[in-house]
């Protein structure tokens, strides 16, 4: 037996044909929501409801309501615009960069990736927009005639931000959607429902599964791949010059733009994780989201993790090489000042607990990826906001020093995001398949006979 062979029988367990996975993938859009979904689905919808209506009482009132402050005037809104921004990254890693690089572990779980990305950046676009305190003028940071005459300035960061991330969603949109046509087709083909066979047919675009039409298909899918790259590499670097182009102690530093695009990979694949898992276990679908491809997940946490760690250190010791009095003392009082406890969580959060993945007993153990996971998705969480607040609460006159407290408008809207995140994603895998079934099928014992194991 080849090693070709041993690569697809770790890919897709057990002995199915292509009908089977067809049926089994198809199987939660054909039945109808079971009563727990229906539950899970009122908690999350309710958090995002709750929410919405803390937003809506932030416009009626204005931000005042939160607990931002002078000299915090970024605090939780920031916080959580680059937390979602960067749990947005995974999606088009797992599909663009893995799939350039032939990993062909990436095709159990890039739809889910993939959906994921949209959605978080669907979250993080509420928070520029209600921050800038009058979100009825966001048509303003577009270069669009207006009645007050004013034109966008291009050399503002945040502007940089608008195009960087709108480009972002549109391209991820775009290859999610041309990577479901296949899949929509072959519900196309199956379905007795007449609402649903309209639907898939007008979305599915014709595919006829047709030499033509798989050339064609490759042909997008390889140009979409390649155009999603860079973004992974460039949105996020410049959500990093927001800060680091600016003059306050512990931004002003080079190191941001990749710092910030290894922890954005990071806090997305843990997140990609916990999806994978709970999807994996409630449709059973151990055969097609296998140990292997969970594992080769828990690895690139281990990398991502010492990364961001590295970053950490680095950043010290820049402060400290650099003799400046003023960026010393960001990165001690981040460290030892009154909010050194977000400081430690982080660092445990996501230098410490990834390590356990060093071994391949825990690398392989479901509970310990779920802790794993969750604990860094919060210890990115707390990066983002020990980068944001810690930085500005003390700055360089102590006259003008205070402390954010955050209330209750912000916790809201955080879980708010958070409820609206999940609840989209209860929505795409009862109406769209999490996986994809003609990927499955080309990594299938026997889907290349000839060992021709780089084709799509």
């Amino acid at each position: 037996m080849n090693v070709q062979t041993i690569e697809k029988i770790e890919l897709v367990l057990g002995k199915k044909d292509r009908k089977t996975i067809t049926e089994l993938i198809s199987k939660p859009l054909d039945c109808f929501p079971s009563k727990k979904w229906f539950l899970l689905f009122s908690f999350t919808a309710s958090i995002a409801t709750l929410g919405f209506l803390c937003i809506g009482w932030t416009i009626y009132k204005g931000i005042g309501v939160w607990g931002n402050n002078n000299p915090v005037g970024w605090a939780f809104d920031i916080t959580n615009f680059v937390f979602w921004i960067g749990i947005g990254h995974a999606g088009t890693l797992i599909s663009a960069i893995l799939f350039l690089f032939r990993q062909r572990w990436r095709t159990a779980i890039n739809r889910a990736a993939e959906a994921m990305t949209i959605f978080a950046v669907m979250c993080a676009g509420i928070f520029p927009l209600i921050h800038v305190g009058r979100p009825w003028f966001a048509y303003w940071l577009f270069p669009l005639p207006n009645e007050m005459k004013i034109w966008v300035n291009f050399r503002s960061p945040l502007l940089w931000d608008v195009f960087a991330v709108s480009t972002y969603f549109i391209v991820s949109f775009l290859f999610w959607y041309i990577g479901l046509i296949p899949d929509l087709a072959t519900l196309r083909d199956r379905t007795t429902n007449p609402i649903k066979k309209v639907a898939y047919s007008i979305l599915s675009l014709g595919w006829r599964s047709s030499q033509r039409s798989w050339k064609q298909y490759e042909t997008a899918y390889l140009i979409f791949a390649a155009i999603s790259t860079p973004l992974v590499l460039s949105v996020h670097s410049i959500v990093s010059f927001d800060f680091a182009t600016s003059i306050i102690p512990g931004w002003h530093t080079t190191i941001f733009p990749p710092y910030f695009v290894a922890g954005a990979i990071f806090g997305g694949f843990a997140m990609v994780l916990l999806l994978l898992v709970a999807t994996r276990k409630v449709f059973q679908w151990e055969d097609f989201i296998t140990i292997t491809h969970l594992e080769n997940m828990n690895k690139v946490l281990l990398t991502a993790g010492m990364l961001v760690g590295y970053a950490y250190s680095v950043e010290f010791f820049t402060a400290w090489y650099s003799a400046n009095d003023y960026e010393f003392f960001a990165f001690k009082n981040r460290a030892f000042g009154p909010y050194a406890w977000t400081y430690w969580t982080m660092i445990f959060c996501n230098v410490l607990s990834p390590q356990l993945f060093w071994f391949k007993r825990f690398r392989t153990s479901i509970p310990v990826m779920i802790v794993v996971a969750i604990l860094v998705t919060i210890g990115m969480w707390f990066e983002r906001f020990v980068i944001i607040v810690t930085s500005l609460h003390r700055d360089f006159l102590p006259s003008s020093w205070g402390m954010y407290t955050p209330t209750i408008f912000d916790f809201g809207i955080l879980a708010g995001s958070l409820g609206l995140f999940f609840t989209l994603y209860l929505i795409f895998v009862r109406l769209l398949p999490a996986v994809s079934m003609s990927e499955i099928k080309g990594v299938m014992p026997g889907a290349h006979p000839k060992g021709e194991v780089n084709d799509v």
